[in-house]
């Protein structure tokens, strides 16, 4: 018998092939002998490698190894405090590497914890309580109202049961649960309806179940599986970087090593040539590139914090900023997870609810129009009857608040109980209806449950003058074929088939907007009718209307998405839901368009092929009915088509596909520590809407990125270009090896860092988003870099050439290109501030930091060739006040050329704006 589908055999079957007894259980022998067979109840790990393999692992990268190697040479060179500072960058990289490797790993711990420490089970004939950790197959779970199930098992005895499987299935209301009943086995996880499954919880009733999975045989260790065989993928932004280093790695020692060829071949020294050599290698090799990425990651985190974003992985910032696909979880991501009504009919009226959640803020509207509830009778009879036939109670921050000060308190308002009960409460509370106050006057005699196959349940009340009525709430169908009568404001009246039309008719309208809906109905009895209640006395009712409610969107929520799709970002549905409730839903989202989008349930999309769903999944945005399994093959497939794809969702269903998403974002209030744990980053107000923010941060740092990686290779492009072509030309060396080192601190640190703090362009979000295989070099960047290149290269050779030549002096020629390649480079960071306006459209005071490090920059330069003792150091001679104009000119000229080269490359796009704008 296969063990996964228990749902297709009866109890009786279930118990047999586990050899156990309803009233008996198992003996306490037999549990022993099945734990040492079946194991512990509780997820199991892979084995891990040690911690110090681990951290080992974090230098393997090609461009660590790289900088590990410039440590080296710099440290040759006598330049120890480079040395050190490129040491502390690649420990500080591998350290964050480690420490996020491990964190990420916590999900299976995270997992650990959803089972209960205990469980009540029939052994050896008792109710006895025992650790959850030693259930195995074939024990006797005894269940309640207020448990959390620690393993799977199939009913076989239910009394009202209820369960809230939200966490593992996406469904938005509680599970009613049957015993006696098979389903097929292509039922669904939220159909099972005579299973009960480890880490949910039992909201109502009471059952016992037999065990029948434990420990990763469950569902939830189905989930921990599918976490551990999912694999991690470096993000793009770390797969351009490391493109990137090697290339300009094994580019520069190539040119450096033409440089020393070609200098010896003119006969200068070989030590000099090769120290040289060595020096401009370091120089090239833009050994803080790595560090500056961390910094601005890291700057951006800090920015996400304060708007509730928490960021996990300090990659996962730049990732959301190239998101085509945001892949969501409906309940408690888009929805409140908190039934509302929205319609009410009673007495031919159709009224409308405000409001959203269990907060009790709102009115009911008649015609658009507030009303006096004491004037409209029938609603106040149709919602009298929602709070009487009802078990749940409204909460305000975990206390029942009852009397006048319900509507004092702002905040903090859950239901205990049923979720359907308790949106009916809050409605009926919008109209100033409560049931304490109800009850002064009247008392609750006697209940008849709600059972599936009934599909209603029944209260009696006495009244104080000793009159006995029947409240009666169920399924608009069931209930309309008992009522006799149809209640009115003037009273009740025989019920007509105008009435039942009108009725029908409201019950399909709103069952088609995807509104779960409930009718409702009284009568009064007589004395014995209410001492011994039955089935008996649920006819000649009369009918009261229907009330009708949905777990309704976020308001946040549709802006979002809004913004989403101005951005180029497609957002997708996917829930365990039914398919009717979430079209409605993605329509009131605008996800959904009927005839431009497609819905897949479960089921069909099992009947799809790869290719077959490849082939349709760009134009499906809502998934409905699915399982975990679903999730990860939609993310897969959506991956395949060369999506960015994020995944939202609280409940542990979702852990999986958010690891295996190549960014997953949790809720941080209502998610679930598996889902937080498996998460990029976590939503600390469970806010849409903070995605949205995300994806802006994320543009913006990648934007920032671009703008130092443009300034710093151009600059080490002239560097390189300097020391070439004066070889080549058969000039003498324009720069010493400490001079070419010195360079590069000067200019490679503080100003390319201030650059990762650059505000973000204004309209990052109007733009959409980058393709997943666009190069970090793409929009004409890698021409802008090796243009500036030339241009600072040979701007320092010719003021190199020019001092040289007509002054014959070799120290002040020197002292000038070494002057000329440090401002040629301060100039260019202003440049690279956006790669759309010019230097002078920009607001100079928006980055001070950039000031900051372009100030102190210069007064290092300045100290090195005006102080005494750091001027022998570095072979440096004072500069008169005319190498200073002709430095500042020719290092200044092309910032004025470029920026007036993109003025005249917009200018014909002003004049065609012109003549359509009168």
């Amino acid at each position: 018998m296969d063990r996964k589908k228990w749902y297709t055999r009866t109890s009786e079957e279930a118990v047999q092939f586990w050899q156990t007894s309803f009233t008996e259980g198992l003996s306490s022998a037999e549990a022993k002998t099945r734990l040492e067979k079946f194991g512990c109840n509780e997820l199991a790990e892979k084995e891990k490698p040690a911690w110090w393999k681990r951290f080992l692992a974090q230098f393997q990268d090609f461009m660590v190894l790289v900088l590990l190697g410039a440590t080296l040479i710099s440290a040759f060179l006598g330049e120890y405090a480079d040395a050190i500072t490129i040491l502390v960058i690649v420990l500080m990289n591998a350290v964050l590497g480690f420490i996020q490797e491990y964190r990420a790993e916590q999900s299976l711990a995270a997992l650990k914890k959803l089972t209960s420490l205990t469980a009540r089970v029939v052994r050896n004939s008792i109710v006895q309580q025992v650790p959850a950790r030693e259930l195995v197959p074939g024990d006797i779970l005894v269940l309640e109202a207020g448990d959390k199930l620690s393993a799977d098992g199939r009913l076989i005895d239910v009394h009202n049961m209820e369960v809230e499987e939200a966490a593992l299935t996406g469904e938005s209301t509680s599970v009613r649960k049957v015993a006696d009943r098979k389903f097929s086995e292509d039922a669904p996880l939220g159909d099972r309806k005579n299973m009960v499954f480890s880490g949910t919880n039992v909201v109502r009733g009471r059952g016992k179940a037999v065990v029948c999975a434990t420990g990763m045989a469950t569902e939830v260790g189905h989930i921990a599986d599918m976490i551990q065989a999912t694999t991690e993928e470096t993000t793009p932004l770390e797969r351009r970087l490391e493109h990137l280093g090697k290339w300009l790695v094994w580019a520069c020692l190539a040119i450096c090593l033409v440089v020393v060829i070609t200098g010896v071949t003119r006969g200068e020294s070989v030590f000099l040539m090769c120290m040289a050599g060595i020096s401009l290698a370091v120089a090239a090799i833009p050994e803080g590139l790595p560090a500056i990425v961390t910094v601005a990651l890291a700057l951006g985190v800090q920015r996400m914090i304060k708007q509730h974003a928490i960021i996990r992985k300090l990659p996962a910032v730049e990732t959301l900023g190239c998101t085509t696909v945001i892949c969501s979880d409906k309940t408690g991501t888009l929805t409140q997870n908190a039934m509302t009504v929205r319609q009410i009919f009673a007495d031919g009226n159709h009224y409308e609810v405000t409001g959203s959640g269990y907060d009790i803020k709102g009115n009911i509207l008649l015609n658009q129009q507030p009303l006096d509830i004491n004037k409209n009778k029938a609603l106040q009879q149709c919602l009298t009857i929602g709070v009487l036939c009802n078990n749940s109670i409204l909460k305000q921050n975990t206390i029942a608040i009852t009397g006048v000060w319900r509507n004092k308190t702002e905040t903090g308002w859950c239901i205990e109980g049923d979720p359907t009960e308790g949106a009916i409460i809050v409605a009926a509370g919008k109209a100033g209806i409560w049931q304490s106050e109800i009850e002064k006057v009247q008392k609750r005699v006697t209940e008849i449950p709600f059972e599936s196959e009934r599909r209603r349940m029944s209260v009696v009340y006495r009244d104080s003058n000793s009159n006995n009525i029947l409240y009666v709430k169920g399924a608009p169908d069931v209930i309309l074929e008992l009522c006799r009568y149809y209640h009115t404001d003037a009273g009740p009246t025989t019920i007509t088939n105008n009435h039942i039309t009108q009725i029908n008719s409201i019950n399909e309208q709103m069952t088609s907007a995807a509104l779960r809906v409930l009718a409702v109905a009284y009568r009064r009895l007589t004395p014995a009718q209410a001492q011994n209640p039955d089935e008996a006395i649920e006819n000649d009712l009369v009918f009261a209307g229907i009330i009708g409610m949905i777990d309704p969107p976020r308001e946040e929520v549709k802006i979002s998405i809004a913004l989403c799709r101005e951005a180029g970002i497609k957002t997708v549905m996917i829930t365990g839901d039914h398919k009717n409730t979430a079209i409605a839903i993605a329509q009131e989202l605008n996800i959904y368009k009927e005839n431009q989008h497609k819905t897949l349930t479960g089921k069909e999309l099992d009947a799809l092929s790869e290719s077959e769903l490849d082939a349709i999944v760009n134009r499906v945005t809502v998934y409905a009915r699915v399982s975990p399994a679903h999730k990860l093959r939609i993310v897969r497939a959506l991956k395949r088509q060369g999506h960015i794809v994020a995944m939202t969702g609280d409940g542990i269903n979702d852990a999986p596909a958010i690891k295996e998403a190549d960014i997953g974002v949790a809720m941080g209030i209502t998610g679930t520590d598996v889902t937080k744990e498996a998460s990029a980053m976590v939503l600390a107000d469970d806010n849409f809407a903070t995605i949205v923010a995300a994806v802006k941060e994320g543009r913006g740092i990648y934007e920032n990125i671009r703008k130092f990686i443009r300034y710093l290779l151009a600059c080490n492009i002239g560097e390189v270009l300097t020391m070439f072509l004066a070889a080549l030309f058969g000039l003498p060396m324009p720069l010493l090896p400490v001079q070419i080192l010195w360079v590069n601190l000067v200019t490679d640190g503080l100003p390319a860092m201030a650059l990762g703090v650059d505000p973000g362009s204004p309209n990052v979000m109007q733009r959409p988003p980058r393709h997943p295989g666009e190069s970090v070099f793409s929009r004409g960047l890698s021409r802008k870099i090796i243009g500036r290149g030339i241009q600072i290269g040979l701007s320092t050779l010719f003021v190199f050439s020019v001092i040289y030549y007509t002054q014959d002096d070799l120290a002040v020629a020197r002292t000038a290109a070494f002057a000329t390649l440090v401002y040629c480079q301060m100039f260019h960071v202003f440049d690279c501030r956006s790669e759309m306006v010019t230097i002078f459209e920009l607001k100079f005071m928006t980055n001070r930091y950039l000031l900051a490090a372009v100030a102190f920059s210069s007064i290092m330069q300045l100290s090195v060739m005006y102080i005494p003792f750091l001027s022998a150091i570095f072979s440096t001679v004072p500069l008169s006040v005319g190498h200073w104009v002709f430095i500042l000119i020719v290092s200044g000229w092309t910032l004025l050329v470029n920026a007036c080269k993109q003025i005249f490359k917009r200018r014909p796009a002003r004049r065609t704006t012109i003549p359509q704008s009168r």
